[in-house]
């Protein structure tokens, strides 16, 4: 069997956030001050991390689970998994090993089913589509006990589970359950507040179409029973990663984005530079403009995944690595200047008595940038540096004077500067019961049958990507 999903509409979008870059000269510019508030705080983060489906495409390696939950040297410092909800129970013993090893090194893990139990599902003529799924409507407390069984199964296997999801994309399911807003709004209603031994998410929209998580938000009683928003980001364009309506609503609800692959899925794509910098780019959007609090990119091993298929870190992966491995679970989110020029965007965040910032320059020129703290001082700073030419390389420790530094950012380049803090205390959320710290400095969709798939952004096609 064979799968083509074709959007125009999420082509147009990708083609949007793929626009080429306006060429700056080729001198070394000047940029403005990156102001880093550190009395300013956002959202705490919860982590990083992708999924593993052991299913549709093997389980990892028990040296590949140390390359991503590990944060040694060559290791992505992955703190965040995400498990399938097999419909078949019989299944589910495939995702203990990995979800306890991620455990064990620290990560948190959740899980999204797609499907229920067969015996809970019915067909209807959804717009023409006879062969259309959807949970029957006398099964909604079954299928509350359904994701109870599973929380207890791994539980029972040694996975505490950090969430449960209500449904992977519900809003694009072709080849999985669809619901409604309205039908979600009821099972968030009437039955999540059965689930019992973890948090709750919903409801996981494909392309984070506000209109199906809208009804939650205005719902009291159907938002009492939602722990965490969970949302896709294919083909969003980043004037659409804020939401107001959480913001004024979602108090004590964790924002999280929990599937993407970006900016493609093209066969052998995960070392391609220039295009591997779009990765970095793409997670300092949903941490500033988004709010996210965890970003989770789909297979964690794959050929434009973060790991290769031979288990190495891809190029894609080292672009993950700057966030993943020195924002630490617990860590929040400071203010800073966001774009201090045409080109460069920055995030900054704190966390153990350190200062984390990750700088990105998109351009064709290198550019200096200075960076001055706010509320806080340093001494010296560490960085690492990941170009067309290297990899998450260690640099030389810059000097911190009057609570400002100045760096060299190469040409199409991310860097991760971390400094130990002085004239300000702060240690990780308590909520998060490990950390797994970096010594200063460093040294140096899918089925498993063969599959066409679109470029770009074509959402929801994790069941068919190869």
């Amino acid at each position: 069997m064979k799968f083509k999903f074709k959007k125009s509409v999420n082509l147009l979008l990708a083609c949007l956030t793929a626009l080429p870059l306006m060429l700056t000269p080729t001198n070394v510019s000047a940029a403005s001050d990156a102001n880093i508030n550190l009395s300013s705080e956002k959202q705490v983060i919860r982590g990083f991390g992708g999924i593993n489906h052991p299913v549709w495409v093997g389980d990892l390696t028990a040296a590949q689970r140390e390359t991503a939950f590990g944060n040694d040297q060559n290791q992505l410092g992955f703190s965040v998994l995400r498990i399938w909800v097999d419909p078949n129970p019989n299944n589910w013993a495939l995702e203990v090993a990995t979800a306890k090893r991620a455990i064990e090194k620290g990560a948190i893990v959740f899980a999204s089913p797609w499907n229920p139990p067969s015996s809970m599902v019915e067909t209807f003529n959804r717009n023409g589509d006879t062969n259309a799924k959807r949970l029957r409507y006398d099964k909604y407390a079954a299928y509350a006990q359904h994701l109870n069984d599973f929380v207890t199964f791994m539980k029972n296997n040694g996975v505490n589970l950090y969430a449960i999801s209500v449904q992977n994309e519900p809003d694009y399911a072709h080849d999985w359950t669809w619901w409604t807003p309205q039908e979600i709004l009821r099972f968030m209603k009437e039955n999540a507040g059965s689930i019992q031994g973890t948090k709750v998410m919903a409801p996981e929209s494909f392309q984070y179409l506000k209109n199906i998580s809208d009804p939650i938000l205005n719902d009291p009683q159907a938002l009492a029973n939602m722990d965490i928003l969970g949302a896709h980001l294919y083909g969003t364009q980043v004037n659409n990663f804020a939401y107001p309506l959480f913001k004024q609503k979602g108090a004590g609800k964790e924002l999280w984005m929990t599937e993407v692959y970006y900016p493609n899925s093209d066969n052998n794509s995960a070392d391609r530079w220039p295009e591997a910098l779009d990765v970095s780019y793409h997670m300092h959007n949903a941490m500033v403009e988004g709010d996210f609090q965890a970003y989770v990119w789909w297979y964690i091993r794959r050929q434009y995944g973060p790991m290769k298929e031979d288990g190495t870190i891809s190029k894609r992966g080292y672009n993950m690595a700057h966030f993943s491995k020195f924002v630490r679970p617990g860590y929040v989110r400071v203010d800073a200047s966001k774009n201090p020029d045409t080109n460069t965007f920055v995030s900054a965040y704190k966390g153990n008595n350190r200062v984390v910032i990750v700088a990105i320059n998109r351009g064709t020129s290198a550019v200096s940038q200075k960076f001055v703290l706010q509320n806080g001082n340093a001494s010296t700073v560490s960085s690492w540096v990941t170009d067309a030419n290297r990899n998450l390389a260690s640099q030389s420790a810059i000097n911190v004077s009057n609570r400002a530094f100045t760096a060299q950012l190469p040409a199409r380049s991310v860097t991760t500067f971390v400094a130990n803090l002085t004239g300000t205390s702060f240690t990780a959320d308590e909520n998060i019961a490990s950390e797994f710290e970096i010594e200063l400095p460093l040294t140096d969709m899918e089925t498993n049958v063969e599959t066409d798939i679109t470029p770009a952004v074509e959402p929801a096609v994790e069941a068919v990507n190869q």
